[in-house]
């Protein structure tokens, strides 16, 4: 399966909120995500949206970007071509991905020169 076509002219949005990823005591229902293993419990939540008496450690102020595509299992090197694209920029990516959609988390911060750069890569990016 060819990563271009999915580069080219594929769809993300941007959600207007900004979340906080933290290693926490407790998983949360109204969580965009909870990550289960071995080690602890990753929580990509809303920010201020959570019991910071549950957080061992804080990452804040990412901005969830969702790939409105559902990429193939058998696709490969896309988060490859996203990922080495991002790096050269020195632009941190956390990945988290579901059964039919993929997302990638960028720090707010950097989020202007990510939407750039995606959509060199023939992304059409929007804000919703």
């Amino acid at each position: 399966m060819e990563v271009e076509k999915f580069l080219r002219d594929g769809k993300i949005y941007i959600w207007k909120e900004t979340f906080d990823i933290i290693k926490s005591r407790k998983a949360y229902p109204n969580a965009f995500a909870n990550i289960r293993d071995k080690n602890d419990i990753t929580v990509v939540i809303k920010q201020g949206k959570y019991n910071k008496k549950d957080a061992i450690k804080i990452q804040k102020n990412w901005k969830i970007l969702t790939f409105d595509m559902v990429l193939p299992f058998d696709l490969i090197g896309f988060f490859a071509r996203i990922s080495n694209f991002m790096a050269k920029e020195k632009i941190s990516i956390f990945t988290v991905s579901a059964y039919s959609t993929d997302h990638i988390l960028i720090k707010k911060k950097d989020l202007p020169k990510a939407k750039r750069k995606l959509e060199a890569l023939g992304f059409n990016v929007e804000e919703k």
